[in-house]
């Protein structure tokens, strides 16, 4: 099931995390010391590369009646989208450049091109996300309220649609993230939770409305009379419609990238009492997943690329969580940690594997509750020489032996079991 005791999973004594705490906050003082006009310059130049891609996506569809110009307006308009919420409104709203003191990119003023309302998101994604991190019971992100994603999350006959769910969920993911504020199925029993709710709802229903205006009646229409022409506007919706779904797909396979494929841990409620600073850098890290990008993919990802640094540091400029991830790579090789990354594709399959899987009961399913690829706890070690409760140093190589080492003890016995013994 899922991790109850980090500190025995990871195989890391007390000290040895208190000394990665300690060296992960060097990280910090380095990056915010280091931060100046460089870094301003490139969210100036990202926000300028944004907004002109969308006044040509936006230009594009008064052709729109031309095929050609119908594809490349929706998707230059899909391109701005997706980096308007991903390298701007998600790392904006972190937090990340509020150090420059400039209201036009601050957190606490940033309204993204998204049906969620900041607010509503920066409370649901800021606070509770990133604080409890693949906390079963805590934090929504495992499965949003509705795909099971883990073995700890009781099979119903309503997961057996997994699946479809996600895939609706991707093409209107900007929808599902409006709704993950308001946690639809959770009983409000107060007056005052009641009041809570509707005020929420209203909220949504607002953001939802002016979004939609802007995209399928106010732009279209203004298309139509310059055009002259009903079939122009309606081209221009479909543009926008594309447009939207691109985002949408696009932003549900970074996301899903960086916290479902194999590697990336859920932990219980249980493993989050009285943790400490160090406990909870360690939990970052082993609850995350990258998957290799060169600038181009980091840029188009919001640099989401690097999900195990940025649930480190998630308020350090996105465009320095390239030269982090060598720094936090190197640590992991010191401490004998998995740092779990892959490609985008392989990373993605994983996600949908699970998914695809989890959609059956436990009993049809072949690896053990402790030791699943998506899931497993410190007792998938308990059952062999590879258990160990704190860290040991290899007398011979004077290397840390811990989680990294026993995993690969683990699949190294697996193939050998599944060898054929020889006549």
């Amino acid at each position: 099931m899922a991790i109850s005791d980090i500190p025995e999973y990871a195989h890391l004594t007390e000290q040895d995390i208190e000394e990665l705490a300690a060296e992960l906050d060097q990280i910090r003082i380095d990056v915010e010391a280091d931060r100046g006009e460089r870094d301003a310059r490139y969210i100036r130049n990202t926000i300028a590369f944004q907004r002109t891609l969308e006044i040509t996506g936006r230009a594009l569809t008064f052709g729109a009646r031309r095929r050609s110009l119908w594809w490349a307006g929706a998707a230059s308009l899909g391109v701005a989208k997706i980096v308007e919420n991903m390298e701007l409104g998600h790392n904006v709203m972190h937090g990340q450049w509020d150090w420059m003191n400039d209201p036009e990119v601050h957190s606490t003023t940033w309204e993204w091109d998204n049906t969620g309302p900041s607010a509503h998101w920066k409370h649901t994604h800021n606070f509770i996300h990133h604080k409890y991190t693949n906390v079963l019971g805590m934090d929504d992100d495992v499965g949003y309220g509705l795909l099971r994603v883990t073995r700890d999350q009781r099979w119903k006959p309503f997961n057996l649609g997994n699946i479809v769910y996600n895939t609706v969920l991707a093409l209107g993911f900007q929808y599902g993230v409006a709704a993950q504020h308001l946690e639809l199925g959770r009983r409000r029993h107060t007056p005052e939770e009641k009041a809570r709710f509707r005020e929420d709802l209203r909220d949504v229903g607002t953001k939802i409305g002016r979004q939609a205006g802007k995209d399928y009646l106010v732009y279209p229409a203004v298309v139509g009379a310059a055009t002259r022409s009903p079939r122009a506007a309606r081209k221009a919706a479909t543009a926008n419609l594309l447009a939207n779904v691109i985002r949408n797909v696009w932003s549900n396979a970074v996301i899903f990238c960086g916290h479902f494929p194999d590697g990336a841990e859920k932990f219980t409620k249980q493993d989050i009492d009285a943790e400490t600073k160090g406990q909870w850098y360690l939990r970052q890290m082993l609850g995350s997943a990258n998957f290799r990008s060169g600038p181009v993919l980091g840029f188009m990802s919001g640099n989401l690329s690097y999900q195990i640094e940025h649930h480190i540091f998630p308020d350090l400029p996105s465009n320095r969580l390239p030269e982090i991830a060598v720094r936090v790579r190197a640590l992991c090789a010191k401490y004998d940690l998995p740092y779990t990354t892959g490609s985008l594709p392989v990373q993605y399959a994983k996600s949908w594997r699970t998914i695809a899987k989890l959609s059956l009961p436990n009993r049809y399913l072949t690896a053990t509750s402790d030791d699943a690829p998506e899931t497993a706890s410190e007792r998938r070690f308990a059952h062999g020489p590879q258990h160990r409760p704190a860290a040991a140093v290899d007398p011979v190589t004077g290397r840390r032996r811990g989680l990294q080492t026993a995993l690969v003890g683990l699949r190294d016995r697996r193939r050998r079991r599944r060898l054929p013994i020889s006549a």
